[in-house]
């Protein structure tokens, strides 16, 4: 499903150049099987092929062509968000799959390339599973709704590096006016067709397009806007003249004032329409063939075909086992009294919070700087490109998630970014705080991502397409890690991994819970309540996210307990052969991969290794 256009170019990324040269030749060293000289013709013909199409569907997005670093004349544009397009889009894939199948002899290929010949036959199988329920998302949401997409685009993708970068910002900011209200009329035909998003959503999305047109240029004020400051501050930033940058910050105000704004208000004035008719329940089960759409989202993001009530007992089980794992650290600590007895102290101790954002930020820096310096003894491949921690911006933090990731740019011109939303740091305790730093960015998300952006010669749509059970299972596995390193050595903080693998374990109950066993969002409030040590606006925040984002969330457990499972079997085939270098690049070394083909590819290396 595409959430919206700017959600489709993060999924081509919305997880990238002269990276070293190991790295470059991972197409071939990803399955430890070199292309044979006989097969370099075919094999060059396959990439040429993969090239044209990475071609044709770049000229369908110009907001992915940003996300790539790419500016040329689509910089302006925006995505066509019409029917008309995704239809156009969606026969271009599926005639490609076609094109591939009937030109090329898979069994001709190289191994790495047979690799790509099937991954490109499962990406064009889960849109053909997905085409029927295209208009089945929310268009605006408190997580990821074209409300705050379109300005954390701006602010953080669109670069401004010359006059005409200025004049392709301006452009866009004109341009967007008009997308937007596309968006909002299509947003009412979906409402008024029984996609209505609860009316508990609304008050954030209105939240988050106030605060994009609250300051100037928008209306008297000591403050620009967030849109506003960002313009001045990178045309500020140009070596040209004073005139020159007077000109273009005048034409971003008539731009800002001119379409944009009103667009935004027709945005507002139809959210309060909308939450003046939503109807009752918080599940997709209320659609039009609504439990189908979940069972396609289920399997869209666990890559399995497990349906929603083995993926509930999965978390019923995991549940259980992790909280046997929590008494044992509630024992060595020394705490008298239940679990929840426990996690009502963590909940509202205040040794266990940050009183100030700076204070967070050091020690989650100190942490992964400690990191990084340890991963040499347990990954053979690193990646070059950066990253950064940057809190949430204000005009969206108080609706967006607790932390998340942008991976780099490929052309090196845009670090990766490990945001965390510092809006109620009652919400961020210290005992997860090392949990959640692993996870984003070393060895979690920037590590595995920005080594995908590096793989050198494999296809685009591998280097920046996602998966999400293989890179949010790799993310989660992460944090287990972290042990294995030899970090947590504070057992609140070894409690705080658990808390977030517990987390991702409840995840499977109040998803599933929600969409397919019509529980309330109260209901999964209370279960979370009394399950995990979470805060009360964490909590809340969670299960909201998961009503708008229906099987997402089943994602992290079940890929996670995957690697755990492959790390396991490995171990105990190869006994001292074992190394976690070596597994790792099995499996990094091929970009994600349906959770199926991760097994098919850790069982042939153990086979080979023996």
């Amino acid at each position: 499903m595409k959430k919206a256009i700017l959600l489709s170019a993060t999924a081509m990324l919305a997880a990238c150049s002269s990276y070293d040269s190991s790295i470059s030749s991972a197409s071939s060293e990803a399955t430890g099987t070199a292309a044979k000289p006989a097969e370099v013709a075919t094999v060059q013909t396959l990439n040429a092929f993969f090239e044209e199409v990475d071609k044709q569907e770049l000229a369908f997005s110009p907001v992915s062509k940003s996300f790539r670093g790419i500016r040329d004349a689509d910089y302006s544009k925006w995505d066509d968000p019409s029917d008309e397009a995704e239809i156009r889009q969606y026969e271009a894939g599926q005639a490609a799959l076609k094109k591939m199948e009937s030109t090329f002899d898979k069994d001709a290929l190289s191994e790495s390339d047979q690799l790509s010949y099937r991954l490109f036959q499962y990406r064009a199988e889960r849109s053909r599973r997905s085409f029927p329920f295209r208009k089945k998302g929310y268009i605006f949401d408190q997580m990821s709704g074209m409300q705050s997409q379109i300005p954390a685009f701006m602010i953080n993708i669109h670069r401004v590096a010359s006059k005409s970068d200025a004049e392709a910002y301006v452009s866009r900011l004109s341009n967007a006016g008009p997308l937007i209200e596309t968006m909002v009329a299509e947003s009412k035909v979906r409402a008024d067709n029984g996609v209505i998003a609860p009316d508990w959503v609304f008050p954030y999305v209105i939240n988050d397009a106030k605060n994009v047109i609250s300051g100037r240029p928008f209306e008297k004020s000591d403050k620009d806007s967030p849109l506003f400051a960002d313009l001045k501050k990178k045309v500020g930033a140009l070596d040209i003249s004073e005139t020159e940058k007077a000109d273009l910050i005048a034409r971003g105000t008539s731009a800002l004032t001119g379409s944009f704004q009103p667009a935004y208000d027709k945005l507002i004035a139809e959210m309060e329409r909308q939450k003046s008719i939503a109807k009752d329940g918080d599940g997709v089960w209320r659609f039009d063939n609504g439990m189908a759409y979940y069972a396609e989202r289920l399997q869209n993001y666990t890559t399995t075909d497990l349906n929603a009530d083995e993926i509930h007992q999965i978390g019923l089980e995991n549940v259980a086992r992790i909280h046997g794992e929590m008494r044992k650290i509630m024992a060595k600590v020394g705490f008298e009294g239940s679990l929840q007895n426990f996690f009502k102290h963590l909940r509202t101790s205040d040794q266990f919070f940050h009183t100030s954002r700076e204070d967070y930020l050091a020690e989650a820096k100190a942490k992964l700087d400690a990191m990084e310096k340890k991963l040499p003894e347990f990954f053979n491949t690193l990646p070059k490109a950066p990253y950064i921690i940057k809190p949430v911006e204000a005009f969206r933090e108080k609706s967006a998630g607790k932390a998340f990731y942008q991976r780099p740019a490929p052309d090196g011109s845009r670090p990766g970014v490990y945001y965390v939303n510092l809006y109620d740091l009652r919400a961020m305790s210290k005992t997860e705080l090392e949990a959640l730093a692993y996870h984003e960015a070393h060895p979690g998300h920037h590590l595995q991502l920005a080594i995908q952006t590096e793989l050198g010669d494999l296809p685009a749509f591998r280097k920046f397409g996602g998966i999400t059970a293989y890179s949010e299972g790799w993310g989660l596995y992460s944090e287990e890690l972290g042990k294995d390193m030899g970090f947590y050595t504070d057992p609140y903080s070894d409690f705080g991994r658990l808390g977030m693998e517990l987390w991702r374990a409840c995840r499977l109950v109040v998803d599933t819970g929600i969409h397919r066993k019509r529980w309330s969002r109260e209901k999964a409030i209370k279960y979370l309540t009394e399950n995990t040590p979470n805060p009360e606006s964490d909590i809340r925040k969670a299960i909201e996210r998961y009503v708008v984002l229906p099987g997402q969330a089943t994602a992290y457990m079940i890929g996670k307990l995957k690697f755990m499972e492959l790390r396991k079997r490995a171990q105990g085939s190869l006994g001292d052969k074992f190394t976690y270098g070596d597994f790792h690049d099995v499996v990094l070394r091929a970009g994600p991969v349906p959770l199926a083909i991760l097994e098919e590819r850790v069982d042939a290396w153990i086979a080979r290794s023996k």
